[in-house]
Formats: structure tokens, sequence, C-alpha cells
């Protein structure tokens, strides 16, 4: 539902401690790895929003036994999966492409859909995909509906990634179930995201998993068990970004407690981000602090492997001191909006100068004034428009609420962090 929201303008610099809520892409990759195990598994501080709980919901009308834990943890009873059923995967690209390489071990029927805007995202590579390794889908995109089986036969299957790597991460994740095992072999332009791949691959074989990735563009996983397990969810350091963009638009002090040494979240690269663009970036184990500077500075950046980061990129570029490219973004025009054309349009609605290229945008900062900040349903624009308000007064985000599908309760961590809940 669309809520309105005036963004609040800080009165001065920003000096908090936010603790972030888990990480979305470990939530519902752990989640799909534990239905399919040998065992039962915990998954420890999950993220609990719209897409993790459309996941959870979509597992449990196949037959999988997923209870709340008294620390707030989810317990996951891998059983067979089994139809009928009907998944509603919202606008979650990780529920509409994890889900159905592992429904189509189900048997009898699955039908998928979501909301409006989802049936305009790209499924036709993982469908067709499907169809490839020996399931009977009928559909090319939302809606559509898988005929199960039971099982399916797997093998060697090549796509074109380079819309999304989700397509590989979807078939990897249920690979070790089907009866040849997979090989996903990818043949196009670069697949975009990469370390979400990396992601899939470290989480597979920490369940047990045998995956060959040594080959560029091959993935190979052995058909075998998938070991039930603890899975520890991580921070999101995607949705963490918004929280240290306040402290480097208004030269305050964030600190992201818990934030990991190493990860293999695509968020990480924020770090490298944040001090090319004049903030002082510092880790330990209590987290990462970030100081913002007196002024920010313009880059150019090729974000094509954390493309997720663009609209924090963007929104700190609109009030930064000196131009700023972002490129090798192409692929993000597919995503719960076309995020490249809704950057420029809402920039520019609130005075700035943004224009399209091919694979990205150029920002030349000038001054901006108050106005509505489009989000078109993207949790990532809502969060853009915040961070801008921060600076701009008399901004108001249009769907505030948005930001519930992977941060469950953003107006309010908002609010605690500049001290007015």
């Amino acid at each position: 539902m669309t809520q309105q929201w005036p963004a609040p303008t800080a009165n001065g610099p920003v000096h908090a401690t936010v603790p972030v809520p888990g990480s979305k892409s470990i939530t519902n990759r752990a989640l799909v790895l534990a239905s399919i195990a040998d065992r039962p598994s915990t998954l420890r501080a999950p993220l609990r929003s719209r897409d993790t709980t459309l996941m959870v919901a979509a597992l449990r009308s196949l037959g999988i036994g997923i209870t709340d834990g008294p620390d707030g943890s989810w317990l996951v009873d891998p059983r067979p999966m089994r139809g009928p059923a009907r998944v509603d995967c919202g606008l979650a690209g990780t529920v509409m492409r994890f889900l159905p390489p592992a429904a189509a071990l189900a048997a009898d029927d699955v039908e998928f859909d979501g909301d409006p805007h989802a049936r305009t995202r790209p499924m036709g590579t993982i469908l067709h995909a499907l169809r490839a390794l020996g399931a009977d889908v009928e559909g090319d995109a939302l809606p559509f509906t898988l005929h199960g089986k039971g099982g399916l036969p797997g093998g060697l299957v090549t796509i074109d990634a380079s819309a999304s790597s989700q397509f590989v991460s979807g078939l990897l994740l249920s690979g070790a179930r089907y009866e040849s095992g997979v090989t996903v072999a990818h043949d196009g332009k670069p697949v975009p995201s990469l370390p979400h791949i990396e992601m899939t691959v470290s989480m597979l074989r920490d369940a047990s998993v045998v995956v060959d990735d040594s080959e560029p563009n091959v993935w190979r996983v052995e058909p075998g068990p998938v070991r039930g397990r603890e899975w520890a969810v991580e921070p999101d350091l995607s949705n963490a970004t918004p929280f240290l963009a306040a402290a480097a638009v208004t030269g305050g002090e964030v600190t992201i407690p818990h934030w990991p040494e190493r990860t293999t979240q695509p968020g990480g690269a924020a770090r490298e981000l944040f001090e090319r663009m004049g903030c002082a970036v510092t880790w330990s184990e209590a987290g990462l602090t970030l100081r913002g500077p007196d002024t920010l500075t313009g880059i150019d950046v090729d974000l094509h492997d954390e493309s997720e980061l663009t609209p924090t990129v963007a929104a700190l570029a609109a009030v930064a001191s000196g131009r700023t490219w972002i490129r090798g973004v192409a692929h993000i025009r597919g995503h719960e909006t076309d995020r490249i054309a809704a950057l420029v349009a809402e920039i520019n609605r609130l005075g700035g100068n943004a224009s399209e290229t091919e694979d990205g945008l150029v920002i030349e900062p000038v001054p901006l004034r108050g106005g509505v900040w489009r989000a078109y349903a993207d949790h990532r624009m809502a969060t853009a428009g915040a961070i801008i308000g921060l600076v701009v007064p008399g901004v108001s985000v249009d769907d505030v609420g948005s930001t519930a599908k992977t941060i469950p309760d953003f107006p309010g961590m908002w609010a605690t962090m500049l001290g007015t809940r």
C-alpha cells in the first residue's frame, strides 16, 4: 500500500549506531538449501521482510515444515515437495528465480504468479533452462505453471545470464538433487553481480555440495545430498548503505555493528566506494564505522558486480561536488523498476542534472529543491530519496512502504538514527 512519507531533514551531522537486519540474499538461499537438505536446519538471525516471508510461505505451500524458533530463528524441516500449490512471488526476484528449480522436484502442479510489475521481469531464461533439464513448464513469464514429476533428470544447460546472475544461482541451488546434477554454461555478455554467484557457490559448499567453478562461465554441481546445518545470517550490507550514507552526506559518523571482515555480499564493496567519495571508513570487531567529509567527491565507477548499490551512489552523487559517472549497470533496467530511468527522472524532478547512458547514468550536481520523490514500488529507490531528503528540505517519498521488501521498519530505523523516533 502506498504511504507518502516526508523525508526528515537532518539538523546537523548524524551520529548513530545502527544495527541492520539480516541479508535477504543469504536468508533466501539458506531457505532453499534447507528445504532440500537431508536433515533439519536452523537459520540464525534471518531477515524477516516481505521477500523472505514470501519464500517461507511458498515453501510451506510445497509441504516444507518451517517453524519459528524462540530466538527469532527459523527451524526448517525438509520433506518431499508436493503440489498442488500456488506460489505468490510478490516482487521478489529470489522467489521467482530460485524456487522454480526446487519446485520442479515436486509431484503435481505448482502455479507461480506475483505483483503486476513482476510479470514484466525477465523469466524466460530460467524457464527455458528448466525445460532443457527435463521439466514440464507452461508459460514463459509470470504467471506460469510447473507440472511436477517428482524429480528432474538435470544435466548440461547453456543459458544467457547477462540479464541477471539469479538465473545461474537458481539452477545451482537445487542442482544437487537432480538425477545427473547440473552444469550451467553461460553464453552471452558478462554475467552481472558475479559476487552473488560466488555467494551461492560458497553456501553450496558449506552444505557439503560438490561444485566445480574452475572454468570461466561454467558451473558444475555434482548430484548428491545437501547437508542440513545451522546457517548464521550476516547483516544485509547493501541495506546498511543508506544509513552509512546518512553520515556521508551530513559529515557525521555511523557505525554498523557485526559488519563481517570478509563477505561474499556485493554490499561489501560499499566500503571502498565511500572511501573514493571522500569518507573515512574503519573496521573493527565491533563493526564498520563511516565518518563523512565536509564535501563528497564525485566518482567514475563501474558497478557491474555491485549494481544494487547504484541508487545509494546516485543519491550521494546528487549532493556531491563534481560529476559522477556510473557504468556497467544496464541490467538494472530489469530490476523492480527500470532503475536507470527512475533515478534520472527523480533526480531531475528535484531540479538536478542527471542523464541516461547506454549502461548507466551521469550526474552533474546542482542545487536541489524539495518535491515528491517517486519510489516506483522499489525499495532501493525509496531509500535513495530518504538520503537526499536529509540535506534537501521538503522531499517526500511517495511509497516508503516499499522498503518492507527487505527492511521491515525502515522509517522507524531512520527516525531512531536521527534521534526523532
